[in-house]
């Protein structure tokens, strides 16, 4: 007797097969049912865990044909090593590239007001900005600032992006601000009295950036508040900076602005 499949369906209405790809920690996928794209963070028996760069959490279900990889359906699977776990994400929430080189610099340039202002963007954009080939200036003062771009002369190929601290309009700073600005130079200011303050309060483990009478220290006020020492601010944003792990620790307000200016000067955001 002849042997029949208990198959019956018709080869041309039968699904094309489609690949099965591990869910390791760090690859990114989407879910079309819901357009939810993330890193795979986990993955447990019948479940795999999305985080987005927003730090959203989803957990859908292991379905066959359940995924998006590239644009490409996939069936993801459990993975069956048990190595070590690679980042899946950079400290600004960028997809990390393992093994990436730095980019040639670009003639761009993106100058930050402060030194701890300094610090806290090359802690977390700092993977970012080598990948795109941004060099991060240190601008000691906004008064400075004409002649840094009269000298750096901003053009198409070579835009300029500068952050300042607490940029408020109708201030000295707003005015210089406005006054270099153009196509090719963009100045944006976040809304702290210090960068201090763009650290999250919960991260620090306290309750909320405590308020300084005017006049006073910004900086050896909140020490006094705190109860941190106030004759080492120094050392004091050390220790501060040492609790900034990723993004996740910054206000979005700050996230915005610097993101603002990495599109600016790579061309990505604008004309």
């Amino acid at each position: 007797m002849r042997q029949y499949s208990a198959d019956l369906t018709p080869p041309w209405k039968k699904p094309k097969p489609v690949p099965e790809v591990a869910a390791e920690a760090g690859l990114v996928v989407e879910e079309p049912g819901t357009g939810f794209c993330g890193a795979v963070i986990r993955c447990e028996a019948g479940t795999v865990t999305l985080e987005d760069r927003f730090g959203k959490h989803r957990v859908f279900p292991l379905e066959p044909r359940g995924f998006l990889l590239e644009g490409r359906v996939v069936t993801l699977v459990r993975p069956t090593s048990g190595g070590p776990v690679r980042p899946s994400r950079t400290a600004s929430g960028s997809v990390a590239v393992p093994g990436a080189r730095a980019r040639v610099a670009r003639a761009g340039r993106i100058y930050v007001e402060g030194r701890h202002d300094a610090e806290l963007v090359e802690k977390v954009w700092g993977d970012d900005l080598r990948i795109e080939g941004v060099v991060v200036e240190y601008l000691e003062g906004v008064d400075d600032l004409p002649a840094i771009v009269a000298e750096f002369a901003p053009g198409p190929d070579a835009r300029l992006g500068v952050l300042v601290d607490h940029l408020l309009p109708g201030t000295k700073e707003w005015r210089i601000a406005q006054s270099v600005t153009s196509d090719h130079a963009l100045v944006v200011g976040h809304p702290y009295i210090d960068i201090w303050e763009a650290v999250k309060p919960s991260s620090l483990g306290i309750g909320s950036w405590p308020r300084v009478p005017h006049g006073q220290d910004w900086k050896r006020g909140v020490c006094r508040a705190l109860g941190w020492p106030t004759d080492n601010t120094g050392a004091v944003w050390q220790a501060i900076l040492a609790r900034v792990g990723s993004y996740k620790d910054l206000e979005p307000e700050l996230l915005g602005r610097v993101e603002e200016l990495i599109d600016f000067v790579t061309g990505s955001g604008g004309a």
